[in-house]
């Protein structure tokens, strides 16, 4: 989605004065072919906000094709074979911020990440879980979804928090991640083509070893009218603006050039990350793998 001039969101009549709260600031960025670029974004986001340098801050966007993995997914025995798998679906694979197991963002999704301040952000992990998925499930419901919270016996990524369709297909799923004086809220909402949710991840899975059922993945669109991604986007917004003001606002050159650092972070070939170190190992011997196949 390209640019626009900062845009204010006023609340709606009736609820909380916006002059109570500060303004919630918002981007709507892409980084195309840069899915790693674009998770490392949201970390950095998260350490300046944490550290009082940035506001509380939502990004809420269409996603490139990658497959995002966890750390426990990195430490199954199946990872190789499954970053094989996404790679061969034509995905990019990353290491998310927050837990959980695989899953797919693609161009007919829109991702959120949401940087929160609280110095106490242990305290309020189960609150912020709920915030969100409530916000999800009104912004679905203004588009005409049948929307629910609660896992869906089956599903990929399953979680207390996910928002489902007549508790019938899985929409999005939710991962929290703290940090000293933040927390940040991430997750994927599914509006088109959940074939692609179901091709991608069911070799994935298998890999990993992970059960679930490709039956319970759904999209958007199969619940409700055709509908574009842009229609559901200002529906969300105008959820998170019901108590305060949205701003648009562009991202400053300090965090891009945090997110260039924490790039490393989560690139399985490439990882800092202590508990993951054998994952840049496993990941450098499938590409070796890859590329013997294909000479």
């Amino acid at each position: 989605m390209p640019w626009r001039k900062e845009k204010k969101i006023a609340p709606e009549p009736n609820d909380t004065p916006a002059t109570c709260q500060r303004s919630l600031a918002f981007s709507a960025q892409t980084f195309p072919g840069q899915a790693i670029l674009d998770t490392a974004m949201s970390h950095a986001l998260l350490r300046r906000v944490a550290r009082g340098e940035l506001p509380e801050t939502l990004r809420l966007y269409a996603p490139d094709d990658v497959v995002v993995f966890s750390l426990l997914d990195a430490k199954r025995k199946g990872f190789p074979e499954a970053l094989k798998r996404a790679e061969e679906a034509g995905c990019q694979s990353v290491l998310r911020l927050g837990g959980g197991h695989a899953a797919l963002f693609h161009r007919h999704c829109l991702a959120f990440s949401w940087a929160i301040p609280d110095p106490r952000a242990r305290d309020g992990i189960r609150e912020r879980f709920e915030i969100v998925s409530r916000i999800v499930q009104r912004g679905l419901r203004r588009v005409g979804v049948n929307a629910e919270i609660g896992a869906i016996p089956g599903e990929y990524c399953p979680g207390d928090y996910s928002v489902n369709a007549d508790t019938r297909i899985k929409l999005m799923g939710v991962g929290q991640r703290i940090i000293q004086g933040a927390a940040h809220l991430g997750g994927v909402i599914v509006v088109r083509d959940s074939a692609r949710l179901r091709k991608v991840l069911t070799p994935v899975y298998a890999a990993l070893d992970l059960a679930w059922d490709p039956a319970t993945a759904g999209a958007v669109e199969d619940a409700t009218k055709e509908l574009q991604i842009g229609s559901l986007q200002e529906a969300l917004l105008s959820e998170w603006a019901i108590h305060r003001p949205i701003e648009e606002v562009p991202f400053d050159t300090r965090t891009t050039a945090l997110a260039r650092e924490l790039e490393p972070w989560h690139d399985p070939g490439r990882t800092t990350r202590p508990d993951a170190a054998f994952a840049a190992s496993v990941h450098s011997k499938t590409l070796a793998l890859s590329a013997r196949e294909f000479r």
